[in-house]
């Protein structure tokens, strides 16, 4: 399957976290986009491997993507080594994405930035030839090499290269992050497990407060910000959104 746009993400939720209002403003646009989670997310102190699967799928409708499958890497102990690369490179190289988002290069949660290096560096090796591959039936694949690799901005603040005006699909990106009910949400039975970092009403506060912010700089609503090492180019001005003076 030829796809536009590839995010991925180390943990289920990453993705919806860090640009999944720019997906579904792509989706809405016509492209054709999908989701590859890189682990489980099994060591996550609430819910478990069965739930995440059920939270993923429903966050997947929700964005309306045309596919997500998890490559199943050991959440909090996978390698930027080559057994993993080869693996990633596989998938890039099925989906033939002209666009890769994925985890930030730093951040709070060491897997993110082990990630963000692991993606890049795919991004970059999966156009080698010399780098043998094979589909699923075994044949060989076709080196692939996206046009752009752009890293959503997530727990620790980053100063983005470029910010997306997400307003008109804010509402349904946070009903596909709150998919994940057992990350964000705590009954009154309290069944999904103990308090953690983002399972406080402060945190999802704090991904609102931080779209507010993006978005207050390009002059819209709502954005998501993103980090590009390679120099972004545009067609024509037009591209350039107009700020209220």
């Amino acid at each position: 399957m030829k796809l536009d746009i590839l995010a991925i993400g180390v943990h289920p939720d990453d993705v919806e976290l860090g640009c999944s209002g720019t997906l579904i403003n792509e989706i809405k646009r016509g492209k054709k986009v999908g989701i590859v989670d890189l682990t489980q997310g099994e060591l996550g102190t609430r819910g478990n491997v069965e739930k995440r699967y059920q939270e993923a799928a429903k966050a997947a409708m929700i964005i309306g993507v045309q596919v997500r499958e998890n490559l199943k890497m050991r959440d909090g102990f996978f390698q930027n080594d080559e057994e993993h690369k080869l693996q990633l490179i596989r998938a890039i190289r099925h989906y033939q994405p002209e666009i890769v988002i994925g985890n930030v290069l730093h951040d709070r949660h060491p897997d993110h930035g082990r990630a963000g290096k692991m993606i890049a560096e795919c991004c970059f090796l999966a156009g080698l030839a010399k780098i043998e591959t094979h589909d699923e039936q075994g044949g060989v694949q076709q080196r692939w090499r996206p046009s752009y690799m752009l890293h959503y901005i997530q727990d620790w603040y980053h100063e983005p290269d470029l910010l997306v005006d997400i307003s008109d699909v804010f509402e349904q990106r946070m009903q596909a992050i709150e998919a994940y009910d057992t990350q964000f949400h705590t009954s009154e039975a309290g069944d999904e497990g103990p308090q953690t970092y983002i399972s406080t009403p402060d945190f999802l506060e704090s991904v609102i407060a931080r779209a507010r912010m993006f978005g207050k700089r390009i002059g819209v609503k709502y954005a998501e910000g993103f980090i590009s090492e390679k120099t972004i180019g545009i067609r024509n001005l037009d591209s350039l959104i107009q700020l209220e003076t």
